[in-house]
């Protein structure tokens, strides 16, 4: 659910609230910047529901390629907004254009095993000579 168009972001005015978050942001407003460290007011502030918020920051997880317990919060959040696992790999793969086959490829296995899927025993018990990285 998208934030209606004029209504503030954390503790702004309802006039220009974009102009004013991304001013905030630009600036390093550091009360700003640490009222959205918490999650439920970062969520607010961004306009999305909880699980779009979730699909989104696990997108940004495939750029900065984190080690595989990052991804495992982030998918239980997203499983408990009713993100099925067809739209959470959807994630990897809308990502794709802006951060590179490559860090798509190292994520894939990782988000897999947050998911509960192990690739690397998968290839193994179909017998595919291929060796994950």
């Amino acid at each position: 659910m998208r934030r209606r168009a004029g209504t503030p972001a954390i503790g702004g005015s309802a006039v220009d609230a974009y102009t004013d978050t991304l001013r905030r942001l630009s600036i390093r407003d550091d009360a700003y910047v640490e009222a959205l460290a918490d999650d439920r007011k970062n969520v607010e502030a961004s306009g999305f529901d909880r699980k779009t918020h979730a699909l989104v920051q696990l997108g940004a997880m495939v750029a900065i390629d984190p080690a595989p317990p990052s991804y495992m919060r982030l998918i239980d959040v997203a499983l408990e907004c009713n993100a099925t696992r067809e739209e959470i790999v959807g994630t990897l793969i809308a990502a794709m254009p802006a951060v590179g086959a490559a860090r798509v490829v190292s994520a894939a296995p990782k988000l897999a095993l947050a998911l509960g899927y192990d690739v690397a025993a998968a290839l193994e018990e179909l017998g595919d000579g291929r060796r994950l990285r």
